[in-house]
């Protein structure tokens, strides 16, 4: 393997929960509300660094029919997200392009850890 380069981010900045790799800016956060994912909810962002985009796939979400891709944090190999590729919805378009990090699986720039819902049966995004 080669030498892994990672961006650092100036700001408040949202990190890996496993390696503190920076993956967003605060400033590039669009919403803390109404996204939910297997293990609890999730933020949606402009845009997310230091991270891998996996394979594209169709997926059933509470908001329609989506083509995503799982992303994963580069330094540590763990699932942190997902990005949004297309949107099959004309009112779900907005989505396109943008990143979501899963709050489980993020800290904030001050290392203050997130509350972490691990109850089983927490609203799934997926297979609504």
């Amino acid at each position: 393997m080669g030498r892994l380069f990672l961006i650092e981010l100036d700001g408040r900045v949202y990190k890996c929960k496993f390696c503190r790799s920076h993956l967003a800016l605060a400033d590039d956060l669009v919403s803390r509300q109404s996204f939910s994912c297997r293990r609890g909810k999730a933020y949606l962002f402009n845009t997310a660094v230091n991270v891998i985009v996996g394979t594209q796939e169709e997926r059933m979400m509470l908001s329609g029919l989506h083509t995503v891709a799982d992303i994963f944090c580069c330094s540590c190999g763990q699932i942190v997200g997902w990005k949004y590729e297309a949107a099959h919805d004309k009112s779900q378009k907005y989505k396109e392009g943008k990143f979501v990090l899963e709050r489980g699986r993020i800290v904030d720039g001050v290392d203050a850890e997130f509350y972490l819902d691990t109850r089983s049966g927490t609203s799934d995004a997926e297979d609504a």
